[in-house]
Parts: C-alpha cells; structure tokens; sequence
C-alpha cells in the first residue's frame, strides 16, 4: 500500500473515532470518504458504535454506504447534523477549500453547512498556501446557461472549460444533472470569500466549490521517515 492511501486510511479512522452513539453523520465523497465510510461500517458491524444514521453527499456515497448496511436518511429528512466527514481538494492556511474534484460540491455545501461540526480529512498534498493555484475552481451551472456563465466569468478573470467526461461522450453531469466549469485565475485566490459571492450571483450558476468558512477542524495525514502520522488542524 503506498504512502498516500495510508495517510488517507490514517485520517478516515481518527474522523471515525470521533463519531458517537445517535449521531446524524454528515458522509462525504471521494476516495478518503469512502476510506471513512468503511472505517464507520466495520465500527457498527462490531457494535462499537451503535444507533447513528448517514445523510450522503453523493450517489457514490449512498451506493457504498448502503452496501455496507448504514442506515440512511435524505437531506430533506434531519433538521441537523451532528457531525459531517470529508474531504477537499484544496485547504489553505486560513481554512477555507476547493472542493468538487468529483462534482459533488452542491450537495457536500449543503451537508457541511448543516453540520455542528464539519471535519475535513485529507492527506499533506492538499494543504496549500493559496487556492487554485493547481486545483481549479469548479463552478456547477444549468446546462443551457453554461456558454453565458463561461463568458461571465472570464469577466471576472478566470479561464473557464466546461469538463468533459472520461467515459463517455460529452460533458460531465452532475448529480443534479447540471454542468460544470472548472475556472482558473493566473495568481490563484486573492479574495475567496467575496469570489464565491461574485460566482454564485451570476444567473445560471447553481452553486461553486468554494467552502467558505465551514471547516472547523482539518485532519491531516503526514509521513515522517516513512511513519504515518495525523495532524489535527483547529480553526478556532
């Protein structure tokens, strides 16, 4: 196993060791989602962890969980949740994200949003010193509005490309059957909480990956001659 998914396996079990009895687990996506989701799984299955429920943020998420028998439940079913789980893309020094590599930002805003707490578990490759440097900014948009989204955010001073599928011919489509701009700006980030207000104003755009101050602790896989570690970042 190399370095990389111990890290995220090493982060995954310290969220999961956090989880208590009766919560309403906010259950992120992406590779180091699913490691936490697993992690969560083998805890219920040997009782050590007893009467929680999951809200997914994705297909994904809800196919892997539902298999590992977690119990569910829809967004529109809990009023809060005690504790979400995730990852991101992008985490810089002042917390805030880039998140929706896998096109799932919408939902993952929503959960991390309604969350008391809202953990980000990550391996050291995604701690940076400004965002979008080198991951770009996904921007979710309304499939007949993504040509004058495009254009309206080169006015703002990004390059924007809608993304296209890997396995199929066309765009990607997310969840909510929209579409998604990746945008770059040449210097990054300056400001991230006023652009993701800038982004979200333009007609059209469903949401974008920008997560404005909703992290409240960052877990963080480390290596130290060949020894994985965690790292627990706190925002407060």
């Amino acid at each position: 196993m190399d370095l990389q998914t111990q890290m995220k396996q090493a982060v995954a079990k310290a969220a999961v060791d956090q989880i208590k009895n009766g919560m309403i687990l906010g259950l992120g996506s992406g590779s180091t989602a699913a490691l936490m989701i697993e992690a969560l799984a083998l805890k219920i299955k040997s009782g050590e962890i007893k009467d929680v429920v999951g809200v997914t943020t994705s297909f994904q998420g809800e196919v892997l969980a539902t298999e590992l028998g977690i119990p569910l439940k829809s967004l529109t079913a809990v009023s809060q949740i005690d504790l979400a789980i995730d990852g991101a893309d992008e985490v810089d020094p002042s917390f805030q994200l880039i998140k929706g590599g896998g096109a799932c930002h919408v939902q993952e805003k929503l959960v991390a949003a309604l969350a008391k707490k809202f953990i980000v578990v990550v391996d050291s490759s995604k701690i940076v010193e400004k965002l979008n440097l080198d991951f770009k900014l996904p921007v979710e948009v309304l499939p007949s509005a993504w040509k004058q989204v495009k254009k309206t955010l080169e006015e703002l001073g990004g390059k924007g490309d809608l993304r296209m599928a890997q396995k199929k011919a066309g765009p990607v489509v997310t969840d909510q059957g929209n579409l998604i701009i990746d945008l770059t700006f040449n210097n990054g980030i300056d400001h991230p909480d006023l652009l993701e207000s800038q982004i979200n104003n333009i007609p059209g755009v469903l949401e974008n990956g920008l997560f404005i101050n909703l992290a409240d602790e960052v877990l963080v896989g480390t290596v130290e001659n060949e020894v994985v570690g965690v790292k627990s970042l706190n925002r407060f």
